[in-house]
């Protein structure tokens, strides 16, 4: 997914930094990505430490870590089912259909008549095999995660959801085909989690916290309300010509609670290696930040330029600068 924030391209960055800290091998120690969106770091660190405890309060991304951070072992049958949901004719009475389709008659072009028609018949058939016991909870995220992603890979919009484009692109035109969401294997049991971070934070303990939250006022909730919708899919009434849904709001995207929600958080952290991606545009300053984070240990900063988000450049050229700095910021809690 291109996904406003995501660490894909800092991976390299984000390991290096993490292992002059703590140390190359890893194997003992429990690292949680408590802001996970798509679980990208999660994933990365997975097959290296012993637990990864994932959690992100948006339900498209606790489905996602469920499965790529939930998910460890092989699931019997889970590629049969991928190819049953791709032999589904579509419907044309689901919600998708209806609400984010041209030919739904609310004036929103989202996906394609085609695809989402195909999406809805996919995701009633997931439930269905949910409810009568005929999948395990693991196959269920499985297929879900399969989905979603495969529904953003055609989804007829500039990246985010914050509005369609008038005209199909090409990716939107082409029929939808669900890949599998392939997880990594491995022996370790991992946990994840669907709840505010401030509040998550005082239940768990671990070694390594990494720390990702939003950076500014764009709420994560508004910017994928569509795969939400496609993840709990239950009728509503969509709001505006945008078709939005209520959504959760961060406090780590208003400028007046940001500073004393990421103190409090830090505070209660019950973990030894504390490390917070920020960059040089945030709502904190790098200042703030080493304000607060000084107070409880020993503190250090590490940075790299690297390319920003970017929506979709072939059909949206309003986009912002090049580049932009990245900090991670590592506190060594005493």
């Amino acid at each position: 997914m291109n996904y406003i924030g995501s660490k894909y391209s800092l991976l390299d960055f984000i390991d290096h930094t993490i292992k002059s800290v703590v140390g190359e091998d890893m194997s003992h120690l429990v690292f949680c990505d408590l802001f996970a969106g798509t679980g990208i770091v999660g994933r990365h660190f997975k097959t290296q430490v012993s637990k990864v405890i994932s959690n992100d309060w948006e339900y498209y991304s606790y489905i996602l870590n469920r499965n790529y951070i939930g998910n460890h072992l092989e699931i019997e049958g889970k590629d049969e089912y991928i190819e049953k949901l791709n032999q589904l004719d579509g419907i044309d009475n689901g919600f998708i259909y209806s609400q984010y389709c041209m030919g739904g008659g609310n004036n929103r072009q989202y996906f394609s008549d085609e695809n989402g028609k195909k999406i809805d018949a996919a995701r009633v058939a997931i439930e269905e095999w949910k409810n009568n016991g005929e999948i395990s909870d693991d196959l269920y995220y499985f297929l879900l995660c399969s989905l979603i992603e495969s529904a953003d890979k055609h989804a007829n919009t500039a990246s985010v959801y914050g509005a369609f484009l008038k005209s199909l692109k090409k990716s939107a035109q082409k029929p939808i085909v669900i890949a599998p969401a392939t997880y990594q294997l491995n022996s370790h049991n991992h946990q994840v989690y669907r709840e505010d971070a401030n509040i998550l934070i005082k239940s768990i303990s671990g070694d390594i916290l990494y720390l990702d939250p939003p950076y500014n006022a764009r709420q994560y909730g508004a910017n994928y309300h569509l795969l939400n919708t496609i993840a709990e899919y239950e009728a509503f009434e969509p709001k505006g010509k945008t078709g939005l849904r209520e959504y959760n709001k961060s406090d780590y995207c208003s400028k007046s609670v940001v500073k004393d929600s990421f103190e409090n958080l830090i505070a209660d952290a019950k973990f030894k290696y504390i490390v917070l991606s920020y960059n040089n545009e945030g709502l904190m300053s790098i200042d703030i930040i080493r304000q607060i984070m000084s107070k409880y240990g020993r503190y250090q900063v590490f940075q790299k330029e690297y390319s920003r988000f970017r929506a979709d450049k072939a059909e949206n050229r309003n986009h912002l600068a090049d580049t932009t700095t990245e900090y991670l910021h590592v506190l060594i809690k005493e």
